[in-house]
């Protein structure tokens, strides 16, 4: 990309916040119980579930909601702040997608096999 716009610092952390937030986000949602609600459970015969029997599900507290409901706001005022971020009025129009996404791709977290060791 030739980019004669460079991302400025502040728009490139607010990015690597709101990766930083979704991450969070799943890390916690994992570790809730599947339903939000109090739900009973089934067994595979009763109803169709691809993940055999499901267990009951004692739903979430109200801390954990007003946890999961902080985090998403988190995630959407984050959001927000990316997308109106003043840096996208300077990108040419036809442009902005491919700036939009080398953002992203700059800013997202190194997976476990994406480092090298240099030899």
């Amino acid at each position: 990309m030739t980019d004669v716009n460079p991302l400025p610092d502040h728009l490139l952390r607010l990015q690597e916040r709101l990766h930083r937030a979704h991450a969070e986000h799943r890390a916690y949602l994992i570790g809730l119980p599947w339903s939000v609600e109090p739900v009973k459970g089934w067994v595979r015969g009763e109803r169709f579930s691809h993940r055999g029997d499901v267990p009951d599900s004692p739903g979430w507290s109200v801390e954990q909601k007003e946890t999961a409901a902080r985090m998403r706001a988190e995630i959407r005022e984050l959001s927000i702040a990316v997308v109106d971020h003043p840096h996208w009025a300077t990108v040419a129009r036809d442009a902005v997608v491919e700036a939009r996404m080398q953002l992203k791709k700059q800013t997202r977290p190194m997976e476990p096999g994406d480092v090298t060791e240099a030899a």
